[in-house]
């Protein structure tokens, strides 16, 4: 491995193995750390810093000795970065290490503590996740104590919600707990926001006649009333005016005790769908709160599950899901359009990576013929913040034909793109390259 005097808080090349841990454990570290950079890093503290990032091994060549709460961190990291730990062959340290938290509880635990202790909450999200996936620990949340231990996020969640059939009952309710927690803090960032969205989009979507002052929508008003201007000249040298003289008014319609627009959430259950079923939980259930909306939730993935009745608790959604198994989004959609009463007063938002086992052609037949009948079809490829989904490309841009175009959605979006469905505007497409 080559090294360069570049800083440790600097993206370094050459400072990463082939097996990408030493740049694992450098985000971990740099993170947990979060020191300002100073313009002159002096010899002993860049070793020391160098010593942190490359672990043990670099002991001997560094030249330095860690202590304190220093030697603690180094352990945390070591238990899951070091050589042992992630038990890949050819890995860093493989010529004897046992680096590594094992299969015990008790020591899992206590690991958990510490990284609590020594990084930020994001940090400690992040090295949970890598513990899971490097070190197997999937099983040990099976376990009430354990899940009392860990910092609980959206990705523990559809972690625990993939085990719920194993889950044994002793568990169950700390699992919920844990659950709701994540469920509550959703509801409280994006409840506020997507009820003041899309109430106002509801009240510009029913446009009246006859409307009361106070309620004219005096743009479209105006726009509407173009053909009607006259000039007016000038008096004594001022330049000309003018006036538009509206003989057609166009007014908001004013708030209705009945739905005036029907939306189907259609939520693709696999296993690499986790992130977006549970933030799909959420917004099905604050939708469904707003009496202007009548909303239904569906999931599936080779069978197809109504879970609308259970909406007014997203936790009792969430366990009603079973992450994983395979996909057949013709026969999710052929449900949906059963349940289809006013195609121009309904929304479909298909959350889905577009990855089909079921009969693509008719999957492609069913959305041409909502979207012919008036529905606004909506497909969004992730409803989360994890970044690029992957996805199928070729359903995507055949959908793109469609005029249906498919984008991933981050939760902090997603309220603009429903006032935009349900308005009937063009969607506020992130990254239009994601539609091709």
């Amino acid at each position: 491995m080559t090294t360069t005097t570049t800083d440790p808080g600097t993206t370094d090349h050459g400072a990463t193995d082939p097996t990408g841990e030493t740049m694992e454990r450098t985000t971990a570290q740099a993170c947990g750390t979060a020191r300002p950079t100073a313009p002159h890093v002096p010899d002993a503290e860049r070793l020391r810093r160098w010593r942190m990032v490359l672990g043990a091994d670099s002991a001997e060549s560094t030249g330095r000795t860690l202590t304190g709460q220093d030697a603690a961190m180094d352990g945390a990291l070591d238990a899951l970065y070091g050589g042992g730990a992630g038990k890949r062959p050819g890995g860093r340290g493989s010529g004897g290490r046992s680096a590594g938290l094992g299969a015990s509880a008790p020591s899992v635990a206590r690991w958990l503590g510490d990284i609590r202790t020594y990084f930020p909450s994001s940090v400690v999200q992040v090295m949970q996740r890598d513990a899971i996936d490097r070190l197997g620990l999937a099983a040990l949340l099976l376990e009430p104590e354990m899940l009392e231990a860990v910092e609980a996020d959206v990705h523990l969640v559809g972690t625990l919600l993939s085990l719920n059939k194993a889950m044994p009952e002793t568990t169950k309710e700390t699992a919920r707990a844990v659950v709701r927690k994540v469920v509550d803090d959703l509801e409280k960032r994006l409840e506020s926001r997507t009820r003041a969205t899309l109430t106002g989009a509801l009240d510009r979507s029913a446009r009246i006649s006859r409307p009361r002052h106070r309620d004219i929508d005096w743009n479209r008003t105006i726009r509407a009333n173009l053909k009607n201007y006259l000039p007016v000249p000038g008096a004594g040298g001022a330049p000309p005016t003018g006036t538009i003289v509206p003989e057609r008014l166009i007014g908001y319609g004013r708030a209705s005790r009945s739905a005036r627009k029907d939306i189907v959430l259609c939520i693709d259950q696999s296993g690499s769908m986790a992130a977006s079923v549970v933030y799909a939980s959420v917004f099905g259930a604050v939708l469904a709160s707003m009496r202007t909306l009548s909303t239904r939730l569906v999931v599936f993935d080779t069978a197809v599950v109504d879970l609308t009745d259970q909406l007014d608790d997203p936790v009792d959604v969430l366990f009603g899901t079973q992450l994983g198994g395979g996909t057949d989004i013709n026969r999710a959609l052929a449900y949906c359009q059963s349940k289809i009463t006013r195609p121009a007063d309904t929304v479909v938002v298909l959350v889905s990576d577009l990855y089909e086992g079921g009969i693509r052609d008719e999957m492609l037949k069913r959305v041409a013929s909502m979207k012919a009948s008036g529905v606004q079809f909506v497909t969004l490829l992730a409803l989360s913040d994890e970044g690029a989904p992957a996805y199928d490309h070729e359903h995507a841009a055949a959908l793109g034909a469609l005029g249906a175009p498919a984008f991933a959605c981050t939760p902090d979006l997603f309220p603009d793109v429903m006032a935009a469905a349900i308005e009937k505007r063009p969607l506020p497409v992130p990254d239009k390259e994601t539609q091709q």
